[in-house]
């Protein structure tokens, strides 16, 4: 789908349509491109929590849950709230 950039402000709902049937929607303004509007990948929602970038990112394998984990990451400025 093309779209101006008036299309943008007065015919989002057809924007968000083609964005739900998965189509790419180029934006133009003046004629040319400025850029693209593509689908968000919906299967990123329902990854693994061993899947996450930051799993298994420490160095050393420590017994800790993770809410400790995060105690020791964000340091003592929380220490005080």
């Amino acid at each position: 789908m093309r779209a101006t950039v008036v299309d943008l402000r007065y015919k989002m709902n057809d924007v968000l349509k083609a964005l739900d049937r998965n189509e790419k929607v180029t934006v133009l303004y003046r004629g040319k491109v400025k850029g693209i509007i593509i689908p968000a990948d919906n299967q990123k929602k329902n990854l693994k929590i061993s899947e996450h970038p930051f799993f298994g990112m420490s160095p050393t394998n420590t017994d800790k849950s993770v809410l400790d984990e995060l105690d020791t990451l964000r340091g003592s400025r929380y220490d005080d709230i």
